[in-house]
C-alpha cells in the first residue's frame, strides 16, 4: 500500500468512527516518513476529539511546519489553541491561514471565533459577516456570529442568529448549546437546560453544552445537577481546562473552598494563558480572605485576552472594598468604566461606596442600561435596579427607588426556586429534633473547646458591627461567614434528620466528636494564634443546637434587630451568597416569623453560659455596656480597643463592608417608618401595622 492510498483510508477509517483502524495507518505513515503533514494532522484530529488538546496542539503544530502543510492545518490549529486559552498563538495560525489562502471560509471562521475570545469583537464581527456573505446558508457561520454579537451585548441579535442556524440545522448541537447560554444570561434557566440536554443528546461528546447546562444549573442554584453534568464530561475530557474551570466554581459555590483552589491552581498551571482560569482563581482566594494574591490573579485575569477582564477589573474593585481600601477600590472602579464604559456591574459596584446626590452622572448611566432591556444580561439588569433603588433613596426619591429595588427583587426571585412553606416545615422538624430530652443525651459529647465564638442571627440584623467589635480584641480574630459548621454536619447526612439516624447507633458518640473534629481542623489555623475565632455565618442559627454538642465550650451570640429594619435591610441589598427568602416582601416576612420561631426555642434550650442574645438598637445607644457585656460573657478581660471597632482594617466580606468602617450611627434605627408605605407585603407578614 502506498503513503497516499495509506492516508486515504485512514481518513475513510476517521470518518466513518473507526478511531482504531485510522490511528494504525496514520502511525504506518508516520513510521514510514517522519513528520507527513497529513497523518500529523489526522493524529491532532483523533487527539482533540478525545479531550486531549496538548497532544492535539502538539500534532498539528508539527503539521505545520512541513513546506506546503494545507492552510486548513493552521485553520485548525487556531481552534485548537483558542480552546487551551492560548489566544494569541490561536490568532496568528488564524491569521496565517486566511494569509496563506483568503478563499478558506473556515479560517476566516476561526479567525472570527479567536478575536471573539480575545475581546476584538468588532474584528470578530466582520470577519464573521464575512464567512455568512460568503455561506449564507451554512448554519455555523450563524451561530459563531451570534456568539460575537451576544458578546457585544445585541442579545436580540444573537438570538435571531442562533434561531437562524437552527433553522437551516434543527440538530445542530452547537446553535442548542448556545442558545442554552444565552437564555441563561437572560435568567430562562428551565429553557436553557433543554436547550443543553438537547445539544448533549445529538453530541454526547459535546463539551461546551456540558459546560452550558452545569452553568444554568448553578444559576438556578441546582448545584448537585451542575456537579452530575461535570462528572459525566469528566469521563471524557478529564483534564479539560475549561471543564475544570467549571467544576471549581461549582465547588466554590458550595463552600467546598478549599478543594475549589486545589482544581483552580491546576487550570492555571495547565492553561497559563487562560484569562477565565486566573479570574477563577481570584474567586476561590477572594473567598479564603487571600488578598494580595487575589489581587494578582485579578490583575492577571484582566491583562489577558479574553471576555472575562470586565469581570475582573470589577472583581478586584470589590476586593480592595472587602479590605478597606476605599480610594484604591474606586480608582479600580473607575479604570473598568474607562475600559468598558456602561459596565452595570462596575456602576453597581461603586454605587455601594459612594452617596448620591440628585443629577448625579451614574444614575443616568445606570437607567440607560436598563434602557437596552433584554439586550443586556439578567445579572447587569437585577445590579442596575438594586443600584439605582440605591441612589434614588439617597436622594428621598422613594417612587423611584422602591419602582427599581420592587423589579430588581422580582427578576432575582424568578431566578430560583424557593418554597416557604417547605423551609417552614424544616425548621420545625429542627425543633422536633433537638427537644429537651435529646438534647440532654447529647450536649458535651463532642470536642471540648473554648476557640470559636459562633455569631449568628438574621442577615443584615448587625451580626458584622458585633463580629468587628469582638475581632478588635486583640485575643480574637475574626473570620468573618464560614461553611465549617455545616459542612462538618454533613457528614451525619441531612440535617435534622442525621441526628435522628445517630439514635441508639453504635459508635455515635464518636461520630459526633468527629464532627466537631472536622470543624476544628478547617477553623482552627485561621485564628492567627489567638485563643478565639469568631465564625460569624449568620444562617448558623439553624444549627445553633448541635454547637454545644459537637464543641461543648463554644460561644453563640444572637444578633437581633427590629424585624422591619432588617427586612428592609435584606430587600434593597442584592446579596452576593444565597438568602433565596430575601427577594419577596412576603416571603421575606413569613421567614422571618420562622427564624424567630427557631431562635425561641434554642433561647429555652440552651444554657446560659453557652447563649447570649445581643440587640442591635441597645448596642447603639450604649456601646460600651454592650461590649462589655458581650467580652465578659466571653471570659475575657475588657479591652477599649473594642470601642474602636471602625478602625479594624481586617477583610469584611458581607452587605455591611461599608458600615462597619465608620463609627457607630442611628439613622438606621426605625428606618422603616419612613418607607411603609412601600412594604405593605411585608407588614402584614410581620403582623406589624403600619404606622
Amino acid at each position: 500500500m502506498s503513503i497516499q492510498d495509506a492516508l486515504t483510508r485512514a481518513y475513510a477509517h476517521w470518518h466513518a468512527g473507526q478511531a482504531e483502524q485510522a490511528e494504525i495507518l496514520a502511525q504506518r505513515v508516520l513510521a514510514a516518513w517522519p513528520g507527513q503533514p497529513d497523518a500529523l494532522h489526522l493524529l491532532g484530529l483523533m487527539a482533540h476529539a478525545y479531550g486531549n488538546l496538548d497532544l492535539a496542539i502538539a500534532h498539528l503544530g508539527q503539521a505545520c511546519l512541513a513546506p506546503r502543510a494545507s492552510a486548513v492545518y493552521s485553520s485548525n490549529l487556531a481552534e485548537m489553541y483558542r480552546q487551551k486559552g492560548m489566544l494569541a498563538q490561536g490568532e496568528a495560525a488564524a491569521e496565517r491561514a486566511v494569509a496563506m489562502d483568503p478563499t478558506l471560509v473556515a479560517g476566516w471562521n476561526n479567525l472570527g471565533i479567536v478575536l471573539q475570545e480575545a475581546g476584538k469583537l468588532e474584528q470578530s464581527r466582520v470577519c464573521l459577516e464575512r464567512v455568512v456573505a460568503q455561506s449564507p446558508d451554512w448554519a455555523e457561520a450563524h451561530n459563531n456570529l451570534g456568539n460575537t454579537w451576544r458578546r457585544l451585548g445585541r442579545m436580540d441579535q444573537a438570538q435571531a442568529s442562533y434561531g437562524k442556524a437552527l433553522a437551516l440545522n434543527p440538530s445542530y448541537a452547537e446553535a442548542h448549546s448556545n442558545l442554552a447560554f444565552l437564555l441563561s444570561t437572560q435568567g430562562r434557566y428551565d429553557d436553557a437546560v433543554e436547550h443543553a440536554r438537547r445539544a448533549i443528546d445529538l453530541n454526547p461528546r459535546f463539551i461546551d453544552a456540558y459546560l452550558n447546562l452545569a452553568e444554568a444549573e448553578m444559576s438556578r442554584q441546582r448545584h448537585d445537577a451542575a456537579l452530575r453534568a461535570l462528572d459525566m464530561l469528566e469521563a471524557f475530557a478529564p483534564a479539560h481546562p475549561a471543564a475544570l474551570t467549571a467544576r471549581a466554581k461549582a465547588l466554590r459555590q458550595i463552600a467546598h473552598t478549599e478543594e475549589a483552589l486545589a482544581i483552580a491552581r491546576q487550570v492555571v498551571a495547565l492553561a497559563p494563558q487562560s484569562a477565565e482560569a486566573h479570574h477563577t482563581l481570584a474567586l476561590v482566594l477572594q473567598d479564603l480572605s487571600q488578598t494580595d494574591e487575589a489581587l494578582k490573579a485579578y490583575e492577571q485575569a484582566a491583562a489577558l485576552p479574553g471576555t472575562v477582564a470586565e469581570t475582573a477589573l470589577v472583581g478586584r474593585g470589590t476586593l480592595l472594598t472587602e479590605a478597606g481600601r476605599r480610594d484604591e477600590a474606586l480608582a479600580a472602579f473607575a479604570l473598568a468604566l474607562a475600559r468598558f464604559p456602561g459596565s452595570a456591574q462596575a456602576l453597581a459596584a461603586r454605587a455601594e461606596l459612594r452617596t448620591f446626590s440628585a443629577g448625579d452622572p451614574d444614575i443616568a448611566a445606570l437607567e440607560a442600561c436598563l434602557a437596552e432591556g433584554e439586550r443586556r444580561s439578567l445579572a447587569d439588569r437585577v445590579a442596575s435596579h438594586f443600584a439605582l433603588g440605591k441612589a434614588y433613596l439617597d436622594i428621598a426619591d422613594l417612587e423611584r427607588a422602591f419602582r427599581h429595588l420592587d423589579a430588581g427583587n422580582r427578576h432575582k426571585r424568578a431566578s430560583f426556586d424557593y418554597d416557604s412553606e417547605q423551609t417552614g416545615h424544616w425548621m420545625e422538624r429542627i425543633r422536633a429534633v433537638f427537644s429537651p430530652a435529646r438534647y440532654d443525651r447529647l450536649a458535651g459529647l463532642g470536642a471540648r473547646t473554648t476557640l470559636p465564638i459562633f455569631i449568628v442571627g438574621m442577615p443584615r440584623s448587625g451580626t458584622t458591627l458585633i463580629e468587628q467589635i469582638l475581632s478588635s480584641h486583640p485575643q480574637v480574630t475574626g473570620a468573618g461567614e464560614l461553611p465549617a459548621l455545616r459542612l462538618a454536619l454533613d457528614d451525619l447526612g441531612d440535617f435534622p434528620d442525621g441526628v435522628l439516624a445517630l439514635d441508639g447507633e453504635e459508635g455515635a458518640a464518636a461520630r459526633w466528636r468527629q464532627c466537631g473534629e472536622a470543624y476544628l481542623a478547617r477553623v482552627a489555623p485561621l485564628a492567627a494564634g489567638r485563643p478565639h475565632v469568631v465564625d460569624k455565618m449568620p444562617g448558623n442559627f439553624l444549627y445553633a443546637g448541635a454547637i454545644p454538642v459537637i464543641l461543648p465550650g463554644a460561644r453563640i451570640i444572637h444578633v437581633r434587630r427590629d424585624p422591619v429594619d432588617t427586612c428592609l435591610s435584606c430587600y434593597t441589598k442584592l446579596f452576593a451568597g444565597q438568602q433565596p427568602f430575601a427577594y419577596d416582601q412576603t416571603e421575606l416576612g413569613v421567614f422571618y416569623r420562622q427564624y424567630e420561631g427557631l431562635m425561641a426555642h434554642w433561647r429555652a434550650l440552651l444554657p446560659a453560659d453557652t447563649f447570649i442574645d445581643i440587640d442591635y438598637e441597645a448596642v447603639v445607644d450604649d456601646l460600651e455596656g454592650e461590649a462589655r457585656r458581650l467580652i465578659a460573657f466571653l471570659g475575657l478581660p475588657w479591652d477599649a480597643a473594642c470601642l474602636s471597632f471602625h478602625r479594624n482594617r481586617r477583610v469584611v466580606r458581607t452587605a455591611s463592608v461599608n458600615q462597619v468602617r465608620q463609627p457607630i450611627y442611628r439613622t438606621s434605627t426605625g428606618r422603616w417608618r419612613a418607607y411603609a408605605r412601600y412594604l405593605g407585603p411585608l407588614l402584614a407578614a410581620l403582623g406589624v401595622d403600619a404606622p
